[in-house]
């Protein structure tokens, strides 16, 4: 029944596209990918909803406190056992594979990630692993915008589009957060858009929200209505919470890479890494019950002041009413924040660091604003260092400022802290540069030579191949010849630039016409003149497997037209500048939306 429904669907579709024009279809296309996104961001959010309810439930009618760490055990183990039975014994996770289609795949995501994402972090975060849903949420919506894409023909920008339209709207339904939403397409996952190519995208973003609103409870939904009026006499305490998150963003980064290269180095069967990991992610889960799952409960209770049911049905109870053991808490579990989520992730589990960097940073904001508030210093806000300390952590983990900004101002409903949200993020945006080059989706992807940044210049020359402008077909000199054999060549030939070689193919050299122009008019000079008299010693060299950019940055420094390839040590042929810039701008064009 369901199948067929589709297809009707389907056939309507390909109808609208005969008779509507390709703009038009586009906008028609963005809202039926906005509304396939929301769904799934409903699915998921409903069911891990859902299932951190039941568990609260069966601990606080049971006084079983370890319901809660034996379900992110049974979901790791399902999420490993799906992946091997169902989904071909691998699945992709994190962003960055967009960004890695949509460079190197011609924006084509596979079919599976439609449905793959939704079933395994379901199991993952929705029974309690310490991970976020909505990397998980953008890949599906991505996937939903190329395979619609795909399945009606459209072009590669198109195709690219429509992926943004469904990253766009996957994150508006997460957070009813359409401004953030659109921000978080263009500013982390697509490498120029221009702004026509904003319509369609609010278009998608706008209908994901409505969806989202008009479909999930709001208690699901990560939002914020209490907070105090912004007071410029804390303005040096924000910049000081930007600091502190934009180290924090470094300290996060680093070590979530080392657990998961831990895991991966692991010499076990999936099923052994598993059941390893998702066992000390049970203690550290028992020890701290707010790792559960998303976080996003004990946000709203740290930011609505009502911290002191954080140390209920713990180990820690007795000290519930003690401000400085709750503080030790919160800080205890904000550090070992990292290592939850990367045991999850690492282990066999999917999610994502999205949720993980907004928890990070609520924790941050509540210890420093409530640490300042103890000892005396001044009288701070806490709800407000809560919610400005999300955005901090978010700009500076996922090198998004605009995004953290904009998020934030949404989902607390307002703009008043408008003022230290673009201090705290720009600061913490900053530092986080300043110690890691990449976001940390992206640190995987830069590691393996395919880096993307937030430079559009570097993001098209990572998209180039270096071997594919490399010219092999010039022809060379030895040093021992005199001029004559290479006056004979460039009048047969529209050279400029001549690699001088040895018997063994050897570089020993570079002659440009430009050196030897006023020689070659001179009869006696040319035939009694060596070809390794008149020689350039050589500067910069390439090889095949070196990037783009590396390439250009060495066309900057030798302010030269040309540049001598080795392959093996051996000559192997020239890079001209005027190519590659060629070669850059048909790229530029081809990857630019309109």
């Amino acid at each position: 029944m369901f199948k067929k429904y589709i297809s009707k669907l389907q056939i309507i579709i390909a109808i609208a596209q005969s008779i509507l024009t390709p703009k038009q279809f586009i906008f028609l296309s963005a809202v039926l990918v906005g509304i396939s996104s929301a769904l799934a961001v409903i699915v998921l959010k409903t069911f891990a909803h859902w299932v951190f309810s039941f568990a609260t439930y069966v601990s606080s009618i049971s006084k079983l406190g370890f319901i809660n760490s034996i379900l992110p055990i049974i979901g790791i183990m399902l999420t490993v056992f799906v992946v091997k039975r169902v989904l071909g014994g691998t699945i992709q996770k994190g962003t960055s594979q967009i960004l890695y289609a949509v460079a190197k795949k011609a924006s084509i995501i596979p079919k599976k990630q439609m449905y793959a994402q939704i079933i395994t972090s379901s199991l993952t975060v929705g029974l309690g692993g310490s991970a976020g849903l909505e990397s998980p949420i953008v890949i599906t919506g991505a996937a939903f915008g190329s395979n619609y894409a795909q399945k009606y023909k459209l072009s590669y920008k198109d195709r690219t589009l429509l992926i943004g339209c469904g990253v766009a709207a996957g994150i508006a339904a997460a957070f009813n957060a359409p401004i953030a939403g659109v921000l978080f397409a263009i500013e982390v996952l697509l490498v120029d858009v221009s702004i026509a190519a904003f319509t369609p995208i609010m278009i998608a973003a706008a209908t994901g929200a409505l969806v989202s609103v008009v479909a999930l409870d709001e208690t699901i939904l990560l939002s914020f209505k209490k907070q105090e009026d912004f007071d410029y006499h804390n303005i040096i305490f924000y910049i000081l919470l930007g600091i502190c998150t934009g180290l924090m963003s470094v300290y996060y980064s680093r070590n979530f890479q080392r657990v998961e290269h831990f895991f991966s180095s692991m010499k076990l069967s999936p099923y052994k890494k598993a059941l390893f990991g998702s066992s000390i992610l049970a203690i550290l889960i028992f020890m701290f019950p707010t790792l559960f799952g998303e976080g996003y409960e004990s946000i709203k209770t740290l930011a609505d002041s009502d911290s002191g049911k954080f140390l209920e049905n713990t180990i820690f109870s007795s000290f519930q009413n003690n401000s400085w053991a709750l503080l030790l808490f919160v800080g205890f579990t904000m550090m070992l924040k990292v290592f939850a989520s990367g045991i999850t992730i690492g282990s066999g589990g999917n999610g994502g660091n999205f949720a993980p960097s907004l928890f990070l940073g609520s924790y941050l904001g509540f210890f420093f604003s409530k640490f300042i508030n103890l000892i005396g210093l001044a009288k701070l806000p806490i709800s407000n260092f809560t919610l400005v300390g999300m955005a901090g952590i978010l700009s500076g983990l996922f090198h998004a400022p605009l995004t953290a900004i904009f998020l934030i101002a949404e989902i607390t409903g307002g703009y008043s802290l408008m003022i230290p949200l673009m201090i705290v993020s720009s600061i913490s945006f900053a530092i986080s540069r300043r110690f890691e080059k990449h976001s940390i989706d992206v640190k995987t992807l830069a590691q393996k030579g395919h880096a993307f940044t937030s430079n559009k210049d570097s993001n098209v020359l990572s998209t180039l191949e270096t071997n594919s402008i490399i010219q092999t077909d010039f022809l060379t000199v030895t040093a021992d010849e005199n001029l004559e054999k290479l006056v004979d060549l460039i009048s047969h030939s529209t050279q400029v630039i001549f690699a001088v070689v040895n018997t063994e193919n050897d570089l020993v050299g570079i002659v440009h016409f430009n050196t030897i122009r006023e020689i070659i008019f001179n009869t006696y000079r040319v035939k009694y003149t060596k070809i390794k008299d008149i020689m350039l010693p050589l500067s910069e060299i390439v090889t095949p497997d070196e990037s783009m950019e590396t390439v250009m940055n060495k066309f900057e420094k030798s302010k030269v037209a040309f540049l001598p390839v080795l392959k093996n040590d051996k000559y192997y042929g020239f890079i001209s500048k005027s190519v590659a810039l060629e070669a850059y701008r048909t790229k530029l064009k081809s990857m630019t939306i309109e």
